[in-house]
Order: structure tokens, then sequence, then C-alpha cells
């Protein structure tokens, strides 16, 4: 009898020290500049002086500027993209010799300015001083404009030299770039001025899909983005490879023409129409401004609509061409930041107060995407315990590209390490690089600390 009545109080004993806690993180309502959203910067980096006025630059090499010490944009969003649009003639001046060095020092820049960089390379511009490349020029010499079957076309793509030599620089770019950890992205460029598309969809089949390969053979890693340029073109290169898609005119609403504007006559009836309305569950969908944004407000059109929009077609990203925010509009920039792309806040965290060397954490989570996207990279969510003297990171195996807009529950366990000295730890969560295991992500919740976690509460190693 004495024997049972022990054994029931060691039973009662053990239940009190495994008693579960329960941690529910206060949320915040902070702008967070995270990896892949929000605004990002155009032909220059963070810390960078803006375009002053209604005017930008695209196309060109990158006239860098000198770093001051700073990675802010004052009049402008913190951001984590770097965005450059080069032309085709700047990539490959000499036929099958590129400038990789003006990639790299792009890349390496963003990189050092807290960026990843998003890349188009266009074809060609609309001037004689950003044609195509003097060499393809050379071969195919001068061509009538008034015989090509768009208006913003500079040579013929139907010359299957154009796919050869274009499409063999996509290649060759892939070839070295492609899963750059910092490349965020590349645009599915293929023809028309500035490669916004102009005259896709007056494009053969088999040249279409020539050029779309190009990309989709390069770049089977780094995120492919197309522009909404025309029903088999959109369709051919998602139903190939999930790519997201683009836009280079959001915000008009009657800039071009008072009976037709992009905002209500093209962008909704393109994403039906090109089956296009699931593409952001998987890959990201990045918008620019038509003109800047001081021009919408100069035509007095109404940026709580724009914003709205673009939030239902799932932005991840928005392009400003680097010129500033209107002072009055900061409010609405705000709350569309702390919308766009993902927002992970962690609702509820449990575990147990103890656990053994080589035992299993057991865990619960409830998270909340508060924004109106997935994440497209991986960042695994990871338990570290910390003490005075060690510090040991756990890994999950959440696929936290997988949590879309709204609820996500996660419950796992990780290993302790045998060899996990005997005490009490702060146990801490996050959302690592897969490389370096260093926090990446901040969520929307209080508490982050100078590395990074968020502390959860204490728990005991007991041998």
């Amino acid at each position: 009898m004495l024997r049972l009545t022990l054994l029931l109080i060691a039973a009662l004993l053990s239940a009190v020290a495994q008693e579960t806690i329960i941690v529910r993180p206060k949320v915040i309502d902070d702008v967070l500049t995270n990896p892949g959203i929000g605004f990002m910067t155009f032909q220059r980096f963070n810390g960078d002086q803006l375009n002053v006025g209604t005017k930008w630059t695209e196309g060109f090499p990158i006239d860098y500027q000198e770093y001051k010490g700073s990675l802010k944009n004052p009049n402008h969003p913190d951001t984590s993209i770097a965005y450059f649009r080069i032309y085709w003639k700047f990539v490959e001046p000499e036929r099958g010799k590129y400038n990789w060095e003006m990639l790299d020092k792009a890349i390496n820049t963003a990189h050092a300015r807290k960026q990843r960089l998003m890349l188009r390379i266009g074809p060609y511009g609309t001037t004689d001083d950003n044609d195509v490349p003097d060499w393809y020029r050379a071969m195919m010499g001068t061509e009538d404009p008034a015989k090509l079957a768009d208006k913003k076309w500079r040579t013929d793509p139907e010359d299957p030299r154009y796919a050869k030599y274009y499409g063999g620089m996509i290649r060759a770019v892939g070839a070295r770039y492609d899963g750059h950890p910092d490349l965020e992205s590349v645009d599915l460029s293929i023809v028309g001025a500035w490669g916004e598309g102009a005259g896709t969809k007056l494009l053969s089949r088999n040249t279409m899909e020539s050029l779309v390969d190009a990309y989709l053979d390069g770049f089977r890693k780094t995120p492919l983005v197309a522009m909404l340029a025309d029903d088999a073109f959109n369709r051919y290169a998602y139903s190939k490879r999930n790519t997201g898609w683009r836009v280079d005119c959001l915000g008009d609403m009657g800039g071009f023409n008072p009976n037709w504007n992009h905002m209500f006559d093209y962008y909704p009836q393109s994403l039906v129409g090109f089956g296009m309305q699931d593409a952001w569950k998987k890959a990201p969908v990045s918008l620019e401004v038509c003109w800047v944004m001081q021009e919408w407000m100069n035509k007095g059109w109404d940026v709580d609509y724009i914003i709205d929009q673009s939030l239902k077609w799932h932005i991840s990203s928005f392009n400003s061409k680097s010129s500033a925010v209107p002072e009055a509009w900061w409010p609405q920039v705000n709350r569309w930041l702390k919308k766009m792309g993902y927002r992970f806040a962690l609702r509820k965290f449990t575990y147990p107060s103890t656990v053994r060397p080589n035992g299993k954490l057991a865990f619960t989570t409830w998270w909340e995407n508060q924004g109106v996207a997935p994440i497209y990279r991986q960042y695994p969510f990871a338990l570290r315990l910390k003490s005075a003297g060690r510090a040991h990171v756990m890994v999950t195996g959440a696929d936290i590209r997988n949590w879309l807009p709204g609820d996500a529950i996660y419950n796992d366990a990780v290993f302790v390490p045998a060899e996990m000295p005997p005490g009490e730890y702060e146990l801490e969560v996050a959302l690592v690089d897969e490389a370096s295991r260093e926090p990446a992500i901040k969520l929307a919740i209080a508490g982050i600390n100078a590395e990074g976690w968020y502390p959860m509460g204490k728990i005991t190693v007991k041998p």
C-alpha cells in the first residue's frame, strides 16, 4: 500500500513537473521591413537619394551614388528589394561576351545595402542609345519601323535570330545567377519597348514559346514574374512553371485616355482572362507605379482605391520608381505596407516546462498570416535554448511557404541534444535563414530581442 502511495505521489509530481506553458504573444501594428515584400528602390539602393520630382531613369547601367553610411531612404519606405532594369545591349555588348562585372556589382551592392536584387533585362528601349546591341543591329541591318507588326518593336522578333540570340543571352544569365541567394526574382521579359511586352499577342506560338523557354531553362530556382501581357503567353508560362505576374502601370485611372484606363479596363479583365487569378499562391505579384505617386496626387486619383485593388490582387512588392511618397499619403502607405505580402503573427505557443537531454520538446503553434500573400522562399521555423553559457538552435520541418493568408496550425517536436547540460534555459523562437540559422523574418508580435529571437519563456532541462 505504501509503495502504491509513493508511486502515485511520484506520478503527480511528474505531472506537475511536466506542466504545459501557454504563451499568447502580443500582436503589434508596426510596419515591418522583411525580405521580398514592400516597396523597392529602382536603379538605386538603400541610402541613395531619390529621383527628383516626377522623373526617373531606367534601362541604363546604374549610376552609383556615394554611400554615406545610412540605409534610410528619406521620404520613402525602408526596403528589402533593389530593382535593376537594364537593356540587352549593356549586358551583351559583344556577341557571346557578357558584362558580368556590371551584374555582379549590382548584386553585391544590393547585398551590402541589406537588399536582394530584382532584375529585368529588356530587349531594347525606344531611342537609338537603347536599341538592340550594336552587333545584333549590324546583323539585322536597318529595319523599317512601319513594317514591324507593333509600334513598340525595334526589331522583328519573328526572325529566328532574335530568339536564338536574345534567348541565348537569357540562358547565359541564368546559368550564372540562377538560385543566387541575393537574386530576388527575374522579370520574364521577351519583347516590346522597355521589356513591357507590347505586341506579345502578335507573336507566333513557336516564337513565344522559344522566348519563354529561355527563361524556364535558365531560371529553375529563382522566381520568375511575367508581364500580364497575353492569354497564350501567360497561360504557357504558368502551365510550365509557377510564374508570378507584374504590371507596370498600377494606378492609371485615365492618364492615357479619358474613356479607358488600366485599373478599370485592363488589369481586372486580363487577370481573369489570362487565368492568373491563383498565381499568387505559388509565385509573387510585383506591381509598378504608373508615372510616380506624386503624379497620382496631381491628377486627383483615389489612392485608397488603388491600394485596395492591389491588395485584392495579392501584391507582394511595389516599385515606386525611387520617387518620394507624397507627404499627405503616408498614412495610406503605412496601411498598405502592413498588408502587402506576408505578415506572420504567432498567436499561441505551448511547450512543456521541463525536458530531458535526448528527449523530445513537443510544442504547438497557431499562426496568423495577416498579409495578402504567402512567403515564396523557405525560412525554417526554429526554436533556441539559450543560457548564459550556451545556445542551441533546433530547426523544425515547417514549410511556411504554405501559410496562406489566414490561420495556420503547426504542431511538432524537436529533439534536445543528448549533451545539453541540465539547467534553466530561455526558450526562443524565430523564422531563420536556411544557411546561417540566424533570424531573418520580423514577426508581428512584441518582444523581439537584440539577436532577432522572440523569447517564449523559461524551460528546464533535467537529467
